[in-house]
């Protein structure tokens, strides 16, 4: 079934042939690279090369999770492993609306919960700083 995400490969390991930086990685090193990245970091577009690749989908995860604009995750709002993490990185009032369509509209449970969740703190957090 192709739900319109890049295919993922099988099986442990590692960079496939002719990629290069951070791709050209091992997993394991690739994971240190993500984690250790300080807070204030400028590797946005490398975090962005690892979530659009075919590697594991911890990694992509992992990247996305580091990256300081989320809006550069919303073209994967309905990959089931990104979207999720993209619901949560959304806090602005005027991320309400979208949070509101992907949470009825994504065909990914995971990401549907995700976005209800955040969606619901938002909303709490509104409401406090309205009385």
């Amino acid at each position: 079934m192709n739900d319109g995400a890049p295919s993922r490969r099988a099986g442990a390991g590692g960079a496939l042939p002719g990629q290069d930086g951070w791709l050209a990685l091992s997993d394991d090193d690739l994971l240190y690279q993500i984690q250790s990245l300080p807070a204030d970091h400028d590797e946005d577009e490398a975090l962005l090369r690892v979530v659009r690749s075919s590697r594991h989908f911890f990694l992509r995860q992992e990247a996305a999770k580091r990256m300081h604009d989320a809006a550069r995750l919303l073209d994967f709002a309905g990959d089931r492993h990104i979207g999720q993490i993209l619901a949560r990185q959304m806090e602005r009032d005027s991320d309400i609306e979208y949070l509101q369509r992907l949470s009825r509209e994504c065909r990914h449970l995971d990401v549907r919960n995700a976005a209800r969740a955040q969606l619901s703190l938002l909303l709490r957090k509104k409401g406090r700083r309205g009385r």
